[in-house]
């Protein structure tokens, strides 16, 4: 008993923890692929045959993007494509291709591209904000007051 005690802080002793001071930001460009669509699970839509997985209709689009949560810019316009769900993997479809999966299950293309506000104007408008505020601390210096004496 006593040397594994002896061995375990021996260990610990030798070993070292990476700390980091600083917290690193990601930015950078992004692909977001977002399923917009369900589609019937048919062997239409399967991924392979005799597959119980089956690909849905799905958005994809490039943005620059800080910290994976603020969209600053979309860098690459929307498209539609095939994809599975929670997963990566995405399938490009032909003009002819998504023309006859749109008008089966009566979908409307041009408010499948459309993305959302906060992708749009969310992040420039944080962007923006943020900016404002660390002008607003720049020049928003308080100049001293003169104050009188007043004689008791």
């Amino acid at each position: 008993m006593i040397q594994k005690i002896l061995l375990l802080s021996f260990l610990f002793m030798f070993t070292t923890n990476l700390v980091s001071a600083k917290a690193k930001i990601p930015f950078g460009k992004i692909d977001k692929i977002e399923i917009i669509a369900d589609l019937p699970n048919t062997e239409e839509y399967a991924v392979s045959k005799d597959s119980k997985e089956y690909l849905d209709l799905a958005r994809m689009h490039q943005e620059y993007n800080i910290a994976w949560v603020i969209p600053v810019w979309i860098t690459k316009e929307p498209q539609l494509v095939l994809a599975k769900k929670e997963s990566d993997e995405y399938f490009e479809l032909t003009n002819e291709q998504l023309d006859q999966i749109i008008n089966e299950n009566k979908l409307n293309k041009e408010s499948l591209l459309q993305l959302g506000l906060y992708t749009q104007y969310g992040g420039k408008f944080i962007i923006i904000l943020i900016i404002g505020l660390i002008l607003y601390g720049i020049f928003s210096k308080d100049k001293p007051k003169k104050v009188n004496p007043t004689t008791i």
